[in-house]
């Protein structure tokens, strides 16, 4: 006996008993057997044709013989089974799979029989249309097994005509995505609020604007030139006593010039030591008539790095400064607490300038609170990236006065973790002063940060106004605040804060969002637990099928990053690094289709051989609940850590579970149809809207750093791995689509052949990873030293001298891109690290020779400085308790590097500078920055060496 399945004509499924299938064979392209079934379920004969969509359903079972079986009904002629104890003892239950199309000769069978059996058969037809309805409850030999609770399925099998088209699908997915990019970069670039400013007695940004090209006119400004003491400090104070002179009568103005010497050890950079002399500060305080016993710091720094004109670092902010100077002290509104002003002029030398301040001005000791203003780009919007640390008032307080609120308490995570190289003057306030404050940057556009492309004219006015606009609103609050005076009654907990679209803040302390997190998760938990723990008979393979799934989109995530690291790591190898440092597009469409496609297509493999029988709706409800369930344990996860930012997990699973919940009965009923699609990406808007603005910043700031992270990290595969986690973040929901589509052939092959065609052309060089565009520069950083470099033993002697240009590409594709243009720069002059000299024997002006382990040196005659560096050893004394106290001499130029590295047997106990207690860069070597103002004097220092009594030489 064989037991077979087969379509009926009128949309139900029978089961024929046969005693050979040779009793009747077809002579005709179709097949028909009997159909020995129930009269209301199959009345007659039934045509299947050997067609496409058939032909698949059919694929689906095994026909093998089956020994001592049996068929028969379930008692109501709702379905039909053969059921034995076979050899793999397996029941076959069988329904309609409805197909969007059947072949001629059954429809020619299906309207011949309606007409020939007249009103029976018509009456028939609904409840034949209900069974169509059913899900499916178990499959044939070889297919998955699987039983359906009553509403598992959602009601629609998988078939041409009930699936989403998938070009439709995925063209109205990039296109939501697209103009959720859109209303992101409509916000990005709307810097002012019209209305919100130009009042008489406002902020004026012309006036700023002239303060601000009058700077930059000056040209590159380095602690210890005469344009940065001299050129410089003449402008502020002329400006300064300009402003005095129209300030009201209720306000009094003092003005100071501070030359601040000393020391501080920091742990940036893998940790060093900083000496300072002689540097300049220029403070301005403005109180009340009759003084003030508190006071609210605004700094800024007016020194710039040795090649730049320095307008957006941080030029820009002290012209803002002055005109909120000017404002407040030509007010008629008076002040409860004083506002101190700092310039400072030694913030590129490693924060000195304000280490000097908070530690030795005598009005330190009124600061409360302070706003810190700087760059890490070039113009766009002043970015609030760090609070604190704790003091949840600030955080109110910019809430609610800063007219043009930029903030986000990610940012503030973010930079705090040390992902990004670099720190600030909140850092010298918060570990030296203990003072909490709010420190603002801009971030656009970091490509031309620390060039000679850093100038006044690419600084927009309504960037001005805007950062003007908040620097006095939130500087006039605190300083007539009550709390400002307290402010150590409020000092402790920290703020979830975050802003919508640049419009306005939303704040609530931490713990309020613990509750909420937890609150969103227990919801979340009720909505799975309702499904996941039903009685086992109902829910059984819902489990399964979630388990399964869940591993499944694990996979499909973890895939993706493997081949965009593939991808990065050969491009890395074969010299083509960068490629898309111009041409950001390049590295969408390289990794991130990559990424997409393998997302695709590890789920269209699970849906065609492991969930082969599973409704188009089921799989798309299970695979919402994983996206669910995923997001839900990030939440948990960051929320147990304490991180502010779990924010951004709550609202990736409120808005998706509240849309499910209000889609879920249209979706019962109609399955995935328009409506169900446009009510699904409405529900979506927020959390998408949100991850992409969180997106924009997050491009924004690390693409330009990656341009100059130096020679150590692969920016590619760096790139590569956010663009690939940026890629499961806006798939996750999107996930269930795949399923619910006929088919995403045409969208693997369509993301393939872009990822392809970009491969090849990255490969071949086609895109140059720099630019000289006027309008838009994207230089490469090179940095070039003129050294003369002489070695001495341990007596004294000298052994070795040579001179050269000593090169440092700042980037990872070090001089590839140069040799072609300057052949005597090329491997063949690659530096050598001397193993007995600290720091490899070079000049390093800071202490990342961690980063940079590729550099190069041409020959090149002795250079000549204007101040040449002497340094003298002034006297050595023994210590009763087996030391040796070494007492040095340094004069030369305004900046230099000492090294130190204990002989063999010997370390560094103290020394007389920072705290007296020596830190080690990485690699175990000391490291002492030291940089002056004018007329300094020599820098004497003494360090003392502790040593074994079996060693007689001092190192």
């Amino acid at each position: 006996m064989f037991c077979f399945m087969a379509v009926c004509i009128g949309k139900s499924l029978c089961h024929t008993r046969l005693g050979s299938p040779a009793q009747d064979k077809p002579t005709t392209p179709s097949l028909r057997w009997p159909c020995h079934c129930p009269p209301t379920l199959c009345p007659k004969l039934f045509t299947a044709r050997r067609d496409g969509p058939i032909r698949r359903s059919l694929a689906l079972c095994s026909f093998r013989p089956l020994t001592r079986r049996r068929c028969g009904g379930d008692g109501g002629g709702r379905s039909w089974s053969c059921r034995g104890l076979g050899r793999l003892g397996w029941r076959v239950k069988l329904v309609a799979m409805e197909w969007g199309s059947e072949s001629a000769a059954v429809r020619r069978h299906r309207v011949g029989g309606e007409r020939r059996e007249g009103p029976a058969t018509a009456a028939a037809q609904p409840e034949r249309e209900a069974l169509a309805q059913e899900p499916l409850v178990e499959a044939c030999s070889g297919a998955r097994t699987r039983k359906r609770s009553p509403g598992g399925s959602g009601g629609a099998s998988r078939g041409a005509g009930t699936g989403l088209s998938e070009a439709r699908t995925a063209l109205g997915l990039a296109l939501y995505l697209l103009a959720l990019r859109t209303l992101v970069q409509l916000s990005l670039q709307q810097l002012v609020l019209r209305g919100a400013a130009g009042d008489r007695g406002e902020f004026d940004a012309s006036q700023a604007r002239d303060y601000l090209e009058h700077i930059t006119s000056i040209g590159p400004r380095t602690t210890g030139s005469p344009e940065n003491e001299i050129l410089t400090v003449r402008y502020l104070l002329e400006q300064i006593k300009l402003i005095e002179a129209q300030s009201s009568s209720l306000h009094m103005i003092s003005v100071d010039v501070q030359r601040p010497t000393g020391s501080f050890s920091i742990d940036f950079l893998g940790g060093f030591t900083s000496y300072y002399d002689n540097i300049t500060n220029v403070v301005v305080k403005l109180e009340p008539r009759d003084g003030a016993q508190h006071a609210v710091l605004a700094n800024c720094h007016f020194d710039s790095v040795a090649n730049s004109p320095g307008a957006s670092d941080d030029a820009v902010s002290c012209s803002v400064m002055l005109e909120v100077l000017r404002v407040l002290a030509t007010s008629s509104e008076a002040l409860h607490h004083a506002v101190v002003f700092l310039f400072n002029g030694a913030e590129e030398n490693v924060l000195q300038a304000s280490h000097g301040f908070i530690t030795q001005h005598p009005w330190a000791s009124l600061i409360r609170a302070f706003i810190n203003l700087e760059a890490a780009g070039v113009g766009g919007k002043e970015l609030v990236f760090q609070t604190g640390p704790e003091n949840p008032w600030l955080v109110q307080a910019y809430v609610s006065a800063a007219k043009h609120p930029f903030a986000s308490v990610v940012a503030q995570e973010v930079f705090q973790s040390g992902i990004i190289p670099s720190d600030t003057d909140f850092r010298i306030y918060r570990d030296f002063g203990n003072i909490p404050g709010i420190d603002l940057a801009f971030i656009e556009n970091g490509y031309i940060y620390h060039t000679k492309y850093d100038t006044a004219d690419r600084i927009l006015t309504d960037s001005i106004q805007r950062a003007g606009d908040n620097i006095l609103a939130v500087l006039k609050y605190l300083a007539t605040s009550e709390m400002l005076a307290t402010s150590s009654k409020y000092q402790h907990g920290n703020m979830v804060f975050f802003d919508v679209l640049g419009l306005f803040v939303i704040a609530y302390p931490s713990r309020v969002g613990s509750i909420i997190n937890y609150m969103v998760v227990m919801a979340a938990v009720l909505y799975l637990g309702k499904k996941l723990f039903q009685p086992r008979h109902k829910t059984v393979n819902y489990t399964k099928d979630f388990l399964c799934g869940l591993g499944i989109t694990l996979i499909s995530w973890f895939t993706s990053l493997v081949t965009v690291l593939i991808i990065a790591v050969f491009i890395s190898l074969i010299g083509q690094s960068l490629s898309w440092y111009n041409h950001f597009y390049v590295s969408v469409c390289l990794y991130g289709t990559a990424a997409v496609a393998k997302i695709i297509l590890i789920h269209t493999l699970a849906k065609r051989f492991y969930f082969m029988n599973a409704s188009d709706q089921y799989l798309g409800e299970v695979f919402f609940d994983i996206s669910l369930f995923v997001h839900c344990g990030f939440l948990v996860t960051l929320t147990y850590h304490g991180l502010c930012s779990a924010f951004v997990s709550a609202v990736w699973v409120v808005f998706p579970l509240l849309t499910k919940l209000c889609v879920h009965k249209d979706f019962k009923q109609h399955g995935a149809q328009g409506k169900f699609v446009a009510l699904y990406l409405l529900g979506m808007f927020v959390p998408y809207l949100y991850a992409l603005y969180l997106i924009w910043a997050v491009f924004e700031m690390f693409t330009p750093i990656l341009g100059r992270s130096g020679s150590e990290i692969p920016p590619d595969i760096v790139l590569a791995s956010i663009l690939a986690g940026c890629t499961m973040i806006l798939s996750s929901y999107f996930i269930n689509f795949i399923y619910l589509a006929k088919s995403t052939k045409k969208t693997m092959l369509s993301l393939t052949l872009v990822c392809a065609v970009t491969f090849l052309l990255v490969c071949s060089g086609t895109f140059f990873p720099y630019s000289s565009s006027p309008a838009s520069p994207k230089p490469k950083r090179v940095f070039l030293q003129h050294v003369t470099r002489v070695f001495h033993d341990l007596e004294g002697k000298v052994v070795r001298r040579d001179s050269g240009i000593w090169i440092n590409g700042f980037d990872y594709t070090g001089m590839s891109h140069i040799t072609p243009h300057i052949p005597e720069i090329n491997d063949t002059i690659r530096a050598h690290c001397e193993e007995d000299a600290p720091l490899c024997g070079f000049p390093w002006y800071l202490p990342v020779h961690f980063l940079i382990r590729k550099n190069w040196y041409l020959p090149a005659p002795e250079v000549s400085p204007r101040n040449p560096a002497h340094f003298r050893l002034i006297s050595k004394e023994q210590t009763p308790w087996d030391s040796v106290k070494l007492t040095f001499e340094a004069t030369g130029p305004s900046h230099m590097s000492f090294y130190v590295r204990a002989h063999k047997g010997s370390t560094l106990s103290q020394w007389s500078l920072g705290n007296g207690t020596p830190v080690t860069s990485k690699g175990g070597d000391y490291f002492v920055f030291y940089s002056h103002g004018l007329r300094a004097s020599a820098w004497q220092f003494w360090i003392e060496v502790q040593f074994s009594r079996s060693k007689h030489r001092i190192p």
